[in-house]
This record gives C-alpha cells, structure tokens and sequence, in this order.
C-alpha cells in the first residue's frame, strides 16, 4: 500500500473506533443500570468493542491487498450513487451511439462543435495527439521490403476551419509514421479559414515543432476561398520534394503509409497513387477498416468504391496495387509529371467533380491511377460538411466544367445525369479555352479510348430519346413518380422534379422510371402493363425481359404511351378516394410529354 493510502486507511479505523466507543458508552447509559452491572456489562462491551476492532483490522488487511480506497466506504455503506444524465439531443447524430455520461453543459459543448465542424471535435480534444492506431494492413504488406533511395516527399494538408486538435493530430501523425531523410515538409494550405484558433494557437504549435525539426512545417493561406482543386494546386507550388502528396487535414497517417506509395512513384513516375482510407468514424473517432477498392463515379461525376478488375481479384492477394479508373481526392504523384499534365484544374469552384477530373486526365495524357493497398491513411467521414451545405450546385457546375473538357460526345450524359437541356442549360463553366489547349498540346486519347480500356463499366446511354419529368397534358401539375420505396407501384405525384420522378424512355421502348444507372452492373426500373390488372408496375428491366413481361411502349412526343403488347395506355383517372392515380386501361386520348429530348420521337 503506497503511504498516502496508508495514512488514509489509519486516519478512517481511528474515526470508526472513537465511533464506536461512543456508540457504546451511549448504549450503556440508555438501556442499562450502570452500578448494578458494571463488571458484566463492560466486559460484554469490551468484548464486542474488539469483535469490532479485530473485523476493523481485517477490513484494512483486505483493502490494502486490493489497493483501493472505495472498500471501506462500501462496506460501511457510504458510496455515492451516480447521476444518470438525460440525453439533451437524442435527435442528433453525435449521440446515436457516443455520449454516455457527459453532464448537460459537456453535450451542449459537444453538440456545438459538432455542427461546427461536422465530426466529434470535443472528443478530439480530449485524445492525444499521438493517439495509437490499429494497424489494418494485410498481414504480407508487413513482409514487404522496399528501395532505401526511395523519393523524398511532400506532404500537403489542405483545410478551412478544421478543428485545431485535427490539424495537429495530422501533423503529428505525418511525423510520427514518415521516415525523417523522407520527409522534406508538410504544407498547410488555409483556403481562408476564419476561426481564431487557426492563427496563433496553430502557430504556436507549429513553433513547438520547429524546436524538434527546424522548417518543417510551412503554410499557405489563401485571401479568399478558392476551393479543394485551388487549394490543391497552392500547395504543389510550394512543395520542393520529388513527390508530393495531397490529403485533407482531418486525417491520421498510418505506419508504413509513405513507402509503399514513393516505391510505385519510384517505379513509374507516370503514376498516380492512393492509399486506402479506413473510415474514422465522426461521432466517437473510431477507426473502420475499409477493404482496398477502386475510385470510380457515375455520369453525374460523384464518386464512389468499386471492385477492383477480375484480374486482380484473381491473385487473391491484398497487397497488390490495383488500377483504378479515378482517385477519390487524397493521392501522391511525381511533382514534376503533376506539372506536365497540367496541375489541377484551377477553374473548379469550392468541391466536387475535381477529383474525377484528374483521374480521366492522367489516363488520357499519358499516365494512369493506382489504388496502393499497403498504404493506409485514416480519415474522418464528416455527417455534414459546414463549409457546403448543399453541395448540388458547384458539383453540377463542375461537372459540366469536366464534361465540355474531356468528355467529348459523351458529355451529353453528364446532362442527363443532372437533368438539364443539352442544349441552353444555361451554367457557367468558366472559360475552359486553356484547358482545351492543354489536352491538344498534350496530344491526349479520346473518351472513347478510356471508356474502352480503362473504365468499360460505365454505361453509355446511347439508346436514349428522351429523360426527365413526365407529365400526363391534361394533368400538367402532376408527374409520374416511382412511389414508396421498397415497392414496384408508379404513382402521380405533385411535381417536384427530383430523382424519383425521372423517367427516361430509349429505342427498345423501355420507360425507366426513377432514375437511370451509370454502370452495367447496376439494373434500372421498367414500366411494364400487367395484363389484366389496370395498375401499372415497375420491374427490373432485365428481369422483365427475361419473363416477357409487357414492357415495351410505343410512345411519340405530346401523344399517348400505348403498350405494344396490349394495346393499352398508361393514362390518369379519378380513383375511389377522388385522388388521381395512373392506371393501365383502353386508350382514351390522352397524350404525354418528356421534360428533355436527345432525339426528336
């Protein structure tokens, strides 16, 4: 027993004895007659007095092999009970899972920083900067060895009011895990953040820093937001190493996360790689591994994990670079090769579609992208992001930015993915005149060449002859929606013009309805007539045609959609609720209209 606990554990027996002696001198006085019973009745006393002190004597035996002082308190009954704490936000995303035990004002703190920042930055400032990581990687890429004049690097973090605790974990965990003769710098690009505490409290850090490793750190900050492709760019400027690599602030490198991304570059300087991301989740910051997949998109240029090829699945071995047709963001490259192909695009605004557009970039120039499995870097999933709430708008805009570039014939289909006209849309793109001499100078592929070789997936669309809302005329304000979902029931809803009411009708005759897949292995949506019922139906399409359902449709612009097999309409009637509903019936007149044409019909 250390000898505080000691001098705690004789300070508490000496207050329980004089306890219980007065405890028994007042039971003398009250329930006997002292002279009468004097010898008896203190010999009685005395006896329990060192019944007492002996399991007294015990108790401290026992509780200094234990080693805690909460046994003596229990054991004379004295804990306290504790407060249970009502949730204040049981709504909230933060607390689904996290936040037991926090008193009233610690959730109000947390849920603040929460809608600030998007993740749990009150937890983050409460675990240390150098918090230990499971270590994900496949047990092979533990075995790997690679060259010692590997490539120096640069490491970019880019961020606008990122939680200062975030920031410098990233940076601390960049130093921890990078060899030092590798590391040239880390550059922190600020796209104008506004929070205080990015100034001088991150400064101070970085000095603090600069005691161990002189000049390590430098930053850029920008006078106005400009955005991740701009952020991007500003930080490849500034960097001096041989590679440089690109990643948010609000990530945490891994052991061994550099090497095996610097031995690729050192191998092919035409490449592009990422590590993989394991998931940190935002409410209690804890790491999920995520299996090594591809980077790709969907024709509205969102990203998303795919598969890797056959080919690589067939080496069964999860250590292996695998290509991928885009990156997802946070990548590394040859500086020098970076700046050959042009950078980043610095006309696109704030977030999205930037990304995507390096990746199609370096595969039509002369390069190609790599997903690098043993090269793990955890990173936060925001529930929100704050800078952005509504991210649509400079998503489209970028990606028809993208489309005009690169895309070709093919940008129609960024159209359609965004339901605009193909014509007269109206967005400005920016002037994209640079980039387009870019490519030619360049001298790079087709989109057709990488549709054909490097991402064969991606479904062309070219049957198509009409997408958007569909309207019955005589029921203009009313469109065909695809209903409750789980269900196979269209239905006629007020006009909102969003995904479930986009309809898309093609030369086999097919009407899909509530949006259309990007990729093959995806299955869309088919009207069909059921045949004797009058309620229409959606059915996967490539089921449909393999049970030869009614599926196909003769339909012509302003006129009606008549079944080619049962020669019945989908037309609009009253039903027994005085609502109208669509139903399958004898063609009565009634006409329809397609919001966009890609072919008149």
């Amino acid at each position: 027993m250390k000898p505080y606990m000691r001098r705690t554990w004789i300070t508490g027996a000496f207050l329980l004895l004089i306890y219980i002696i007065i405890y028994m001198i007042g039971s003398w006085g009250a329930g006997e007659s002292f002279p009468g019973g004097v010898a008896a009745g203190v010999s009685g006393k005395l006896d329990r007095i060192e019944q007492s002190l002996n399991r007294l004597a015990k108790l401290i035996e026992a509780s200094g092999q234990k080693g805690s002082t909460n046994e003596l308190f229990q054991n004379v009954n004295q804990e306290k009970q504790k407060i249970v704490v009502p949730k204040l936000y049981p709504d909230s995303f933060l607390f689904a899972k996290w936040g037991d035990g926090l008193s009233e004002d610690e959730q109000k703190e947390a849920e603040a920083l929460f809608q600030i920042y998007g993740y749990n930055a009150f937890l983050s400032n409460q675990l240390p900067l150098d918090r230990k990581l499971p270590d994900t990687r496949d047990k092979r890429c533990l075995t790997k060895t690679y060259p010692k004049d590997l490539p120096s690097i640069s490491v970019v973090l880019i961020y606008i009011d990122e939680a200062l605790s975030i920031i410098k974990r990233a940076i601390r965990s960049i130093i921890t895990h990078t060899p030092q003769h590798l590391l040239r710098e880390i550059i922190l690009v600020d796209d104008y953040s506004t929070y205080n505490d990015l100034r001088k409290p991150l400064q101070d850090y970085i000095d603090q820093i600069h005691k161990e490793r002189p000049g390590l750190i430098k930053k850029v900050r920008h006078k106005r937001q400009m955005g991740l492709s701009q952020s991007r760019n500003s930080g490849w400027k500034h960097a001096t190493a041989d590679v440089v690599a690109i990643l948010d602030a609000h990530i945490e490198a891994t052991e061994g996360w550099a090497e095996p991304l610097l031995a690729r570059i050192k191998a092919d300087r035409t490449v592009v790689v990422s590590p993989v991301f394991d998931k940190v989740h935002y409410d209690d910051l804890h790491v999920e591994r995520y299996w090594p997949s591809s980077h790709g998109f969907d024709w509205a240029l969102w990203c998303m994990y795919e598969s890797f090829s056959p080919e690589w699945l067939k080496m069964e071995d999860e250590s292996q670079p695998g290509k991928s047709p885009s990156v997802m963001g946070i990548f590394a490259a040859d500086r020098g090769f970076l700046g050959e192909i042009g950078g980043l695009d610095g006309g696109m605004t704030v977030y999205g579609g930037e990304n995507v557009e390096l990746g199609i970039r370096v595969w039509l120039c002369g390069g190609s992208v790599e997903v690098v499995p043993c090269s793990k870097i955890a990173h936060i999933e925001r529930a929100h992001k704050p800078y952005a709430l509504d991210l649509n708008p400079t998503m489209r805009r970028n990606a028809l930015r993208v489309a005009d570039i690169w895309l070709d014939d093919y940008k129609r289909n960024v159209m359609i993915a965004w339901n605009i006209p193909l014509e007269d849309h109206g967005i400005d793109t920016g002037d994209v005149s640079v980039r387009k001499r870019l490519r030619e100078e360049l001298q790079c592929k087709t989109f057709k060449w990488y549709l054909d070789n490097v991402y064969p997936s991606l479904e062309t669309w070219d049957n198509l002859l009409g997408y958007g809302v569909l309207k019955n005329t005589f029921f203009e304000q009313y469109c065909v929606d695809q209903g409750a979902v789980p269900g196979n029931i269209p239905v006629l809803y007020e006009c909102h013009s969003q995904q479930p009411q986009h309809c898309y009708y093609n030369t086999d005759g097919e009407i899909i309805i509530g949006g259309i897949k990007a990729h093959k292995y995806n299955h869309n949506r088919c009207l069909v007539d059921p045949g004797s019922d009058s309620t229409p139906t959606l059915h996967d399409c490539q089921l449909a045609k393999l049970n030869q359902l009614y599926m196909h449709w003769d339909f012509k612009q302003g006129q009606a959609i008549r079944n080619k097999a049962t020669k019945r309409c989908l037309e609009v009637a009253q039903g027994e609720n005085s609502y109208y509903e669509l139903i399958i019936q004898q063609c009565s007149g009634q006409s329809w209209r397609i919001q966009h044409l890609v072919k008149s019909f």
